[in-house]
This record gives structure tokens, sequence and C-alpha cells, in this order.
């Protein structure tokens, strides 16, 4: 049992013997309940100052190897998204600008989910950023589309037409509808032997009026098209209105099918080949360029 000695009765903590062991003076429980407090309150501060010496700790400097692996994986998620990557590991020290243009190219609307696209608001600005670097000496355009949006399309094939810096594009699969003025839009053209190029009216969705108007609207969007075509490649704005207008090849459409070489001979490419032959025209008009 706990037993409480009155004040008067203490004659000084200095003097006064030592309470026995189950005798306990007021004033000395509480400075042992301080004492007690006050180490543990030390003891819980440890962990911190053993955190803030880890966090003063310096850390270890990244090697270069984790450096390349994070450009790469930068890379990977660039190519990834957009189909887009800069190539300069190459024996000729340039550093080429690698563009893809696959799929259907979508415009103001969103297309399905389920459907490969390029999108117009993705290509733009890329394409700007290219002229406007100067570590950027060429680029490489390879095409693969179904054709898409008119207006973005257009949009497109002029940006690449006003690049400063060298251009070649390459037709791997098709380039169709408005896919071939992207693929006459850059300083040089190759198409696959197998590649393959369609030429066709303009079609519209969605409500049409049938009116002189609408009409008018079809011919001077065509007309704009054909312009472009025979402005960047050596094909004649009559003769693609007639590959555009024929009725003896497409059983539920007008229009004409060239496959590689007779692209060629239409005019439209520049030559039948494939990648190292683009490479190698780019990497020549890079140094012409350099001289």
């Amino acid at each position: 049992m706990l037993e409480i000695i009155p004040n008067h009765e203490q004659k000084g903590k200095e003097s006064r013997p030592d309470p026995g062991p189950f005798q306990w003076d007021l004033s000395r429980q509480w400075e042992w309940q301080v004492s007690q407090k006050t180490e543990h309150g030390q003891n819980q501060e440890k962990p911190k100052e053993h955190g803030q010496n880890q966090k003063n700790q310096k850390k270890p400097e990244k090697d270069s190897g984790s450096d390349g692996g994070r450009n790469q994986e930068e890379k990977n998620e660039e190519l990834r998204e957009y189909g887009q990557m800069e190539l300069s590991n190459n024996r000729e020290r340039n550093k080429i600008s690698l563009l893809t243009i696959i799929g259907e190219i979508e415009g103001h609307d969103c297309l399905p989910s389920t459907t490969k696209t390029t999108k117009y608001e993705h290509v733009l600005p890329r394409l700007a950023e290219i002229e406007d670097n100067q570590d950027s000496e060429g680029l490489l355009l390879l095409l693969n589309t179904v054709g898409g949006d008119v207006e973005s399309g257009l949009a497109i094939a002029e940006m690449i037409a006003s690049i400063s810096k060298p251009t070649v594009s390459l037709v791997l699969g098709g380039s169709h509808s408005i896919g071939v003025p992207l693929a006459v839009s850059t300083d040089y053209s190759y198409i696959v032997p197998s590649g393959t190029m369609v030429i066709h009216p303009v079609r519209m969705n969605g409500t049409v009026i049938g009116a002189q108007p609408t009409y008018d609207y079809f011919k001077q969007m065509q007309t704009r098209i054909l312009k472009f075509i025979a402005a960047h490649s050596g094909a004649e704005e009559k003769r693609l209105e007639e590959l555009m207008m024929n009725t003896g090849m497409l059983t539920k459409d007008l229009g004409t099918i060239l496959v590689g070489e007779e692209a060629v001979k239409e005019g439209l490419i520049d030559a039948v080949g494939g990648i190292d032959q683009a490479f190698l025209k780019l990497h020549s008009l890079i140094d012409e360029r350099k001289l």
C-alpha cells in the first residue's frame, strides 16, 4: 500500500532517508513521472533523427546507363503514342525525324476507338517543331493510310511541303484518297513495288443538300486537291482528273488504283524503292544542303 507522508513531517529531501519499498513521496512520484515522459519523448524522437540523417545523406548519382534507359523509354513511348521518333545513330551522323501517317486521318470529329487513326493535332505541332529545331536535319515520312478528312489531310500536306529541310516519303501498303497529296508533298517520294494509290472523287458523310451550291463546293474542294498534287508531282492536272473520274475500274465507285510502277509512270511518285533507298536519298539531300 502507498503511504503518503505529510508535508510538516518532511525534514528536507536531502536529509530524509529513502522510503521503504512500499512508501513513496508524492513529490518524488511527480519527478519520476516527468522523467519517464522525458525519456519516452527522447526515445520517440530518435527515429525522427534517424530519418533526418537519412534525408541528409547524399543520394547516389545515376549512371549514364540509367539515363540511357530513361531516354529509350521516352522514345518508345513517343513511338507508341504518336508514331514519331528521332534517328541519329547512323553512319553519316545526320539527325533525321521520323513521322508515320497510318490508318485513317482524323479530322474535327473523333473516330471510333476501334479505328486506327492519325490525329492531325498531333502531327501539325510535330512538323512545326521539326522546322524550328536546329538539331533536326531532315524528315522521313512513312505512309500507309486509307485517307480521311480532306481539310486535315491537306493541312498536313501543306505543312510538309513548306518545310525548308530535306524531306522524303515512302508509301508502304497504300496511300489512298487524301493520302495522295501527302505522298507527293515531300522533296522526293518512293513507293514499294506492291504499294497502291487510289485516286477518286471527294466524298461527304451526313446530310447533303441537293442543290447547285453543293456541287460547286465539291468541285472547288476537288480542284484544290488536284492543283496541289499537280504542283508537287510530275502528273498533269487534266490527267489526274481523268483518273479520278474513271468508271471502268471500281465497281461501286469512280476512280483509279495505281500499283507500284504505275504510280511512277503517271508521274505521281518519283521512284520505286524501299526503306534503304529512302534513307540513302534523304542522307544525300542533307549532305547537299550542308555544302
